[in-house]
């Protein structure tokens, strides 16, 4: 009762795995995923050997078909597995045993493969394959963009309830001290890639780096008497709201910066974000903030 994808972004070096289930906590299950060899799901009665296993076969040089090939021969309960693997050399390859609850099916493509049991339809693989290779972006967002196409022509024929986006880069963890570039997961939701989505925006201007504008732009207008008053309703700003942007407002996101760990980006390019992304975000209050900041950021490539 999962759908997964597995895949790789070569201009970044990112590999990865998103996936969604009627199961709590699918995130402490299926995905795996290593720099220095892969990705790799493993779901449907999911055999969580095959995690380790095969990264440790890809580290060693087998592409994901031998990889596949040799974590099944050595399974006896395989007919009842489905794994997805993407090695860090790009080589690509699935598996859907004969035993697995329909309807299952997978499908590959460049760098990518698409996995999913227990599914309303076979559309729900082929929708995000096709909208994987249909998005632009990075590799998280075609990632989540393939889940909720899943989701959306399909997905899970007993529901939803958990999700989760693991993607590992060289020298991509916090400080550059591992290769965690992403891992968010959402155990327990009533709307888990929803909610996946918006922590991932979270984790994104938290945690990741961008490069920054050029040239930035100041706060101005509605956009700035917005921001005002979002920031006094948090308790920030006590100033009076116009269409300028003064410096007890930026002392005020400045604040807004500080309490949400928001020191990856300068408080010019906070204000940028926000003066270029508001129009584009959801939501009130704080949570508009945030994902007005996402959106401003978006513009502008991960380092």
């Amino acid at each position: 009762m999962t759908f997964s994808i597995v895949a790789r972004d070569p201009e970044t070096r990112a590999i990865g795995v998103a996936v969604q289930s009627k199961f709590v906590s699918v995130g402490s299950v299926v995905p795996f995923a290593s720099a220095d060899a892969g990705a790799i799901a493993t779901q449907s009665f999911a055999n969580v050997e095959y995690g380790p296993d095969g990264l440790d076969l890809l580290r060693r040089g087998h592409d994901a078909a031998a990889v596949v090939e040799t974590l099944t021969a050595a399974d006896s309960e395989a007919e009842s597995r489905q794994v997805g693997v993407v090695g860090r050399d790009g080589s690509v390859a699935g598996f859907t045993g004969d035993e697995c609850f329909d309807t299952a099916g997978d499908v590959q493509g460049e760098m990518y493969t698409v996995q999913g049991n227990i599914l309303e339809n076979e559309a729900t693989v082929r929708a995000m394959a096709d909208t994987y290779e249909e998005t632009d972006g990075g590799l998280p967002e075609r990632l989540l963009a393939a889940l909720h196409a899943g989701n959306e022509a399909g997905g899970d024929s007993r529901g939803e309830q958990s999700a989760a986006l693991y993607v590992v880069k060289p020298e991509g963890g916090y400080d550059g001290g591992n290769d965690r570039w992403v891992d968010v997961r959402v155990d327990d939701h009533d709307a888990p890639i929803d909610e996946l989505e918006r922590v991932f925006k979270l984790y994104d201007v938290t945690l990741l780096e961008r490069e920054p504008p050029a040239e930035t732009t100041e706060l101005t207008g509605e956009t700035a008497r917005a921001v005002q008053r979002t920031l006094a309703d948090l308790g920030l700003y006590d100033g009076d709201v116009s269409e300028v942007f003064d410096a007890e407002a930026r002392d005020a996101l400045e604040s807004f910066r500080g309490l949400n760990n928001f020191e990856n980006h300068s408080l010019d390019v906070l204000e940028d974000a926000l003066a270029n992304g508001w129009a584009d975000a959801d939501g009130e209050g704080e949570p508009r903030l945030v994902d007005a900041i996402w959106h401003g950021l978006s513009r502008l490539d991960r380092v």
